[in-house]
């Protein structure tokens, strides 16, 4: 084989030509399966080949030959093929997902008439539950159901290296090599099933230094991968990661294989959780003891649009429960009841006087994890030695004071707050325009009745602030 790796261009005097430049991609990492061809006279010319199983850039007889082998290792039964011109370093043409070697090989013969150089790879399915991103500089940026250039559009998980291979071990199984991201900047993506020419987990697209585009870890959600394994359990991944006590929790994802994380309570008892694709507050399952789950995904989102995951969580053994969030002048605001809270979350209890041991808690709690993330709100349980996250949000509140959504309104309304949540959606689907409410009963400031009002933006508050809520001076 002929290998004219290198030629010269505007960019500079040595630029490595596009199957050359994976070609020692490959030597240390693992690459999705190929073969390239540059053209000739008598049509094209293979150059180098990575294919599972075979010495690196062994000589096939001819090409019908090099694309069986391509295909017969082919995961997903196609392949792709990427066009380009020797001097300019944009790709041309690129053809999806050919699915016969006659298909390939007349479409190489007119590429190679046109002056292209062809790289023939194995099609790797992007929606098979993994990630595509970048790393760079310590900090990586993925989803789902994308190409590594899907970063370029928002709504991308945001971490730094090290939070990003901690918590996609957990989810996957395996820490993902990625570590390439310290030093330059990498294009990978990741899957459950093992491809490409190692036979791993990682697919490493492209390597080089880093860009002058300077960005920062933002672990902020919901996001593409959020949504994909549930708000919820993303909340809890990275307070897991931050060292914050959560309960042992297993995932049953509609997407990918069961994961576990978190730590023992000591209770052989369990939680049903349910975890929408974005919080939607007390609107599904939270239950004591093991139920189906399957037939809860059946019952509570028969259109599978709604919920991304259950939770299988132990019980803490609650002395104390309750949540805390921060307002909107950045003052702490802590409420709970004795037990395990259901009802004071739901709103059918008013908040109680906390112990001080519980108060301090909550603050340490909050402390650590607003030094990381920014304003938190988050849910908790003590269990009279340790607090435990039992969800994890993201940002400050707008309440100040009574005022759940400070709000001027032309209309007021009077809520009864042991009409229940439910019937408070079905009245806020049908509040008339320029109309608030006002909540008439105990309600604490972080149940899921105030969470509903601040998720839809409506002026409300409440009527007689219970006295045992705790507001940070």
């Amino acid at each position: 084989m002929s290998h004219h790796e290198m030629h010269k261009s505007a960019a500079g005097p040595h630029i490595f030509r596009k199957d050359a430049t994976l070609d020692r991609l490959a030597e240390q990492f693992n690459v999705a399966q190929f073969v390239s061809f540059a053209p000739t006279a008598k049509g094209p010319l293979q150059q180098y080949c990575r294919i599972v199983d075979m010495p690196a850039n062994i000589p096939f007889e001819s090409v019908n030959a090099a694309l069986h082998y391509l295909f017969e290792r082919s995961g997903e039964g196609t392949v792709n093929i990427r066009s380009f011109s020797e001097t300019q370093t944009q790709s041309r043409e690129f053809l999806y997902g050919l699915r016969s070697v006659d298909e390939v090989q007349s479409a190489l013969g007119r590429l190679a008439a046109e002056g292209c150089f062809t790289i023939v790879n194995e099609t790797i399915d992007v929606s098979d539950g993994g990630v595509s991103g970048v790393a760079m500089d310590g900090l990586v940026e993925f989803r789902p159901d994308a190409t590594p250039r899907g970063v370029e559009r928002p709504g991308f998980a945001s971490l730094p290296l090290e939070w990003a291979k901690s918590i996609l071990n957990i989810v996957y199984g395996f820490e993902p090599e990625i570590n390439a991201g310290l030093i330059g900047r990498l294009e990978f993506s990741l899957h459950p099933r093992p491809h490409g020419w190692r036979k791993a987990h990682v697919i490493h697209w492209e390597f080089g230094p880093s860009t002058d585009i300077e960005r920062q870890a933002e672990p902020a959600w919901p996001n593409d991968f959020s949504r994909m394994i549930g708000d919820k359990v993303y909340g809890l991944l990275i307070a897991d990661f931050l060292g914050l006590p959560v309960p042992r929790t297993t995932v049953i994802c509609r997407r990918i294989a069961p994961f576990s994380f978190g730590r023992d309570t000591g209770s052989a008892e369990q939680w049903i959780r349910t975890s929408p694709f974005e919080q939607i507050p007390g609107k599904f399952t939270t239950a004591r003891g093991w139920q189906d789950p399957f037939r809860l995904l059946q019952l509570e989102d028969p259109g599978h649009n709604l919920i991304a995951s259950v939770l299988a969580q132990q019980s803490v053994p609650a002395h104390w429960s309750g949540a805390a969030l921060e307002d909107a002048s950045g003052k702490l605001i802590v409420e709970g009841t004795v037990g395990s809270g259901e009802a004071f979350m739901l709103g059918t209890a008013a908040p109680q006087s906390l112990p001080g041991e519980v108060s301090a808690a909550v603050h340490s709690a909050h402390r650590r994890l607003r030094s990381v993330l920014g304003p938190t709100r988050f849910e908790w349980a003590f269990d009279g030695e340790r607090l435990w996250v039992l969800q994890l949000h993201r940002g400050a509140s707008p309440t100040e004071g009574a005022s759940i959504v400070p709000g001027d309104a032309a209309n007021w309304l009077v809520f009864e707050i042991d009409r229940g949540l439910e019937a408070l959606r079905e009245l806020i689907s049908i509040l008339p325009e320029n109309t608030g409410l006002i909540l008439d009963g105990q309600v604490g400031l972080t149940s899921h009745i105030a969470d509903v009002l601040r998720k839809a933006q409506v002026p409300s508050r409440i009527n007689n602030l219970p006295k045992s809520v705790q507001i940070d001076s």
